[in-house]
């Protein structure tokens, strides 16, 4: 049971809020984005392009399955482990695997913000060109 909720820690954002809304009642693809932009007051609506690979990750691990209306629901594995599954969030990362893993995140996020709504990012524009300069001179031999 503990590789689970390691696994769970490690994969955090968007994957714990579906687990978190289809852990209330089975959803489509379509629900679940409607329901994560009710829940930010429309600042932030997943693409299908997040939502669905992410569906499919779920239903590779176990912890979703498709219903006969083509919503999505926990399995009784997923059902079974929610409770202890969800605790705490670790405040920061703690590696440097962990630090990649959550830039890379934020990069998906700007890089849906960017085809979306470009107006909710070119406020940061000149912040985020300093922290890829930043990160470009770390990269060069």
């Amino acid at each position: 049971m503990w590789p689970f909720r390691w696994m769970m820690q490690r994969k955090r954002g968007l994957r714990m809020l579906i687990l978190s809304m289809l852990s209330n009642s089975p959803k489509n693809g379509i629900e679940i984005m409607n329901e994560i932009e009710a829940a930010t007051r429309g600042w932030w609506r997943p693409s299908p392009g997040s939502i669905y690979p992410l569906m499919k990750d779920l239903i590779g691990e176990g912890l979703v399955k498709r219903t006969e209306d083509e919503k999505y629901e926990l399995t009784d594995k997923a059902s079974e482990q929610m409770e202890w599954s969800f605790g705490p969030p670790s405040t920061k990362p703690q590696t440097v695997e962990e630090m990649v893993n959550e830039i890379t995140s934020y990069v998906s996020y700007f890089e849906e913000l960017s085809s979306s709504d470009q107006s909710k990012l070119a406020p940061q524009m000149k912040r985020l060109k300093e922290i890829a300069e930043r990160l470009s001179r770390l990269l060069k031999p």
